[in-house]
């Protein structure tokens, strides 16, 4: 493999060239280390993802089926954050879970003190976010086999994985180390277990409405579950 080279100033002589990592491509296998030192000497690649030891690299995103939809899904978040202090929201994030598996999931929700994940001095986030959330065109087959056994493993709470080409979402809940899917209520909307107040109206997300997907949600902030957890939160 053909790597680039650099120079740096040594005490001894007045330059020394050192090689560059390799460049990261999909199919390597490499532990955490390595993947993120690669990563960090690529700025230009925006994701890049190591799931059981194997890097993903991530496609050129269409806006219909991807961006459209994710920052709707960044607003919903964002939203729930806003009148939920305690609780920090992350977009294309790079977490650490273990030795072989760094996901960059596309969008995440957290506890800010004494939950699972927290930010660590090298700016990532360590440990598993309670909520996490894909929104899948061509990765689905990974966001829904491989990606889903890693969230599993790592002790992620929730998991919703949005397929915009498939008309479909489905909300994942951990139940005795096993991913459950989440039922609808009477209304078509799904609640977070992990984060009172936070709901999730189907068909407003999968008809792309925005202003009923927040307003479902913004109905339910304030409420006396969403109040308590709020409480809760400040104690900690």
């Amino acid at each position: 493999m053909i790597t680039s080279r650099r120079s740096i100033k040594s005490p001894r002589s007045p330059r020394v060239t050192v090689p560059a990592p390799p460049v990261l491509q999909s199919g390597d296998r490499l532990t955490a280390s390595e993947f993120l030192r690669r990563y960090d000497a690529m700025p230009e690649v925006k994701k890049a993802e190591l799931i059981n030891g194997t890097v993903y690299m991530a496609s050129p995103v269409r806006a219909k089926q991807h961006g459209i939809p994710d920052n709707m899904i960044q607003g919903w978040l964002f939203q729930y954050t806003a009148y939920t202090p305690g609780t920090k929201a992350a977009a294309n994030s790079t977490v650490r879970f273990d030795a072989e598996n760094v996901p960059q999931p596309d969008a995440l929700l957290m506890i800010e003190s004494g939950g699972q994940a927290s930010i660590g001095k090298d700016g990532y986030i360590h440990g598993a976010p309670e909520l996490v959330v894909e929104v899948a065109a061509s990765s689905a087959s990974l966001d829904l086999n491989d990606k889903l056994a890693a969230y599993r493993r790592a002790g992620v709470q929730e998991y919703i994985v949005w397929r915009p080409e498939e008309n479909a979402c489905d909300w994942f809940i951990l139940e005795d180390e096993r991913f459950i899917p989440l039922k609808p209520d009477a209304q078509g909307c799904l609640k977070s277990r992990a984060f009172p107040g936070l709901i999730l109206d189907v068909k407003a997300l999968l008809e792309q409405d925005a202003p009923k997907l927040l307003t479902r949600l913004s109905k339910q902030l304030g409420k006396p579950a969403h109040r308590a957890f709020v409480t809760a939160l400040k104690k900690r």
